[in-house]
């Protein structure tokens, strides 16, 4: 018996691997075209770091006219959660990530190279293993886990290496009748690659990001099909990956000590490997010290935290190509109108060790991709978001729904436009004192500034109404008037007359604005006060100045 025998007596049925690579032949690309794919497993949430390859990934597929594909690698399903896939799927489409091909629902998926979910490509991996076999690279391996455990424990207390290699790799040396014989019997096994490599020797890898690396050849006998028919991540990717035309695998560092493992994958399957740029993890600083981002620990890891508090997607996308070149915020800086997807990444210049994540510079971003909004776009994402986490504000919003668009217009379309909002959660205290329902259901805190003497304000306040304030005046006009009043009241009409002479005036112009925009909101800090005044109207404007002066 030979090992032909063996294999026929393990797959009996499958296809030969001609037939897969005739059914899925070499893409009709562009010299050039950049062929990435996502591939993540739907045990969990998406995190940050995942939707950073994706970003990176489908902006080099789009770059090069190549495609960018959605596989999901559901193979260890014990740990597969409830909605897992569709989780994935919906992260991906929040970010304006569109796979080329891939799984679209749970059940559904386009492109001609699937299906795409690895559980549906069990006698593709099956076949595969059954050539293997066949070539002497692969064979079934009966030891019990009680065995493997002892085998470990022992290694461990001998202080070497752990795995199933060498001597220790008891199955690899049967006989193949004993092997069929055992088979026969119904005795359980499972399949492991019959690795030829040598840790003695090194490989040199060049990654297209971490440059060149010498790391020790794998000679563990690894899985390669369990118990169950399904495969192992390590060899259903490089199955996938080849009949896919991957061409560039853009994954998290971590998997840097799998290169061996996975080009000698290739190497036994006899076809080429795709290029690997392993991206270093974003980091957060603790305690003086950096981590990485975590699932247990930070609520921001999860891409669903930042639908939950109203980052725009368009700001996370611009934060993560932040972190990817650092000739982005030129780029942006060069080019502040432009879409993002005219910015080129480039592979080569990603950094090496990892980006910190920074809430602030994401906020930051965020306030400068909303100030760029129309008061109706804001209006509907504010919409959006608060009919599923803000009832209060989707109520106060749809009550006037021509009010809420002057109030949310306010200082929008100018030069430079407001930047107030960085996420849709503030948008409710950003706005909330326009609304004279809830400004006079409260008691309002003035909290006065320069000018704080009662009955001063008093004054000041009735001379305004009395003798200033008319709702038709342009805001040159207006901002006389306020000059006006403040020189009645012993304030300089300009800012600059009374740094030049400070003991000539009680303060300035700009004392007198602030003490009427706290009468008129209770803030000391909004946006342009001659728009709020002419957003609230006459009457709401005397109402909350009578109120102040009570």
């Amino acid at each position: 018996m030979d090992y032909k025998d063996l294999a026929n007596a393990i797959f009996p049925n499958t296809k030969e691997i001609e037939y897969y690579k005739e059914k899925y032949p070499k893409r009709d690309l562009p010299e050039g075209a950049i062929v990435t794919r996502f591939a993540p497993s739907p045990t969990g949430f998406v995190h940050i770091g995942g939707l950073y390859q994706a970003t990176i990934a489908r902006k080099l597929a789009e770059q090069t006219k190549g495609v960018f594909f959605l596989r999901i690698e559901d193979t260890d399903q014990k740990r597969e959660v409830e909605n897992g896939i569709v989780g994935i799927i919906e992260a991906l489409k929040d970010f304006n990530v569109i796979p080329d091909e891939g799984m679209t629902d749970e059940e559904h998926e386009i492109g001609e190279y699937g299906p795409y979910k690895q559980s549906l490509r069990k006698e593709i991996y099956h076949s595969f293993a059954k050539d293997l076999i066949e070539k002497g690279m692969a064979y079934p391996c009966f030891c019990k886990q009680e065995q493997l455990d002892e085998m470990r424990e022992k290694q461990e207390a001998a202080k070497i290496r752990t795995g199933y290699y060498g001597v220790w790799a008891k199955c690899r040396h049967i006989p193949v009748n004993e092997a069929i014989e055992r088979i026969k019997a119904g005795e359980e096994y499972i399949l492991r690659l019959k690795s030829p490599g040598n840790p003695e020797k090194k490989i040199k890898h060049k990654d297209l990001i971490k440059g060149n690396i010498d790391i020790p050849e794998n000679d563990q006998d690894i899985v390669i099909i369990k118990s169950d028919g399904l495969p192992t991540y390590h060899f259903a990717h490089a199955v996938d990956d080849y009949l896919m035309g991957t061409t560039h695998v853009i994954r998290g560092d971590e998997w840097i000590s799998s290169v061996p493992l996975h080009l000698q994958l290739f190497q036994v399957l006899g076809v080429k490997a795709p290029k690997y740029a392993h991206i270093a993890p974003i980091m957060k600083e603790e305690d003086g010290a950096k981590r990485k981002l975590s699932k247990r620990k930070d609520p921001e890891a999860a891409v669903s935290y930042y639908a939950e508090v109203g980052i725009p997607h368009e700001a996370v996308s611009e934060y993560l190509l932040n972190i990817a070149n650092s000739n982005f915020e030129q780029w942006r800086k060069q080019n502040p109108e432009a879409d993002i997807s005219e910015f080129e990444v480039q592979i080569n210049k990603m950094s090496v060790s990892g980006a910190l994540f920074d809430m602030v510079k994401l906020q930051d971003i965020s306030k400068r991709v909303i100030s760029r909004y129309t008061a109706e776009q804001v209006y509907e994402e504010t919409m959006k978001w608060a009919s599923k986490y803000d009832l209060e504000l989707k109520e106060m919003l749809e009550k006037d729904t021509k009010f809420s668009l002057k109030v949310l217009g306010i200082e929008r379309g100018n030069v430079k436009p407001r930047r107030d909002i960085a996420k849709w959660s503030d948008v409710k205290d950003n706005i909330i004192y326009m609304y004279d329902e809830k400004y006079f259901g409260k008691k309002q805190n003035y909290e006065f500034q320069k000018i704080n003497d009662k009955e001063e304000i008093k004054e000041i306040i009735q001379k305004y109404i009395d003798k200033y304030y008319n709702e038709n005046d342009d805001k040159e006009t207006w901002f006389e008037k306020i000059k006006d009043l403040a020189n009645e009241y012993g304030y300089a009409r300009e800012v600059k007359e009374y740094k030049q002479s400070p003991d000539n005036y009680k303060g300035h112009v700009g004392d007198i604005s602030t003490l009427i925009r706290i009468c008129l909101t209770s803030r000391s800090n909004t946006p342009d006060m001659y728009e709020i005044m002419k957003v609230l109207g006459k009457e709401s404007v005397i109402k909350r100045l009578n109120e102040a002066i009570k």
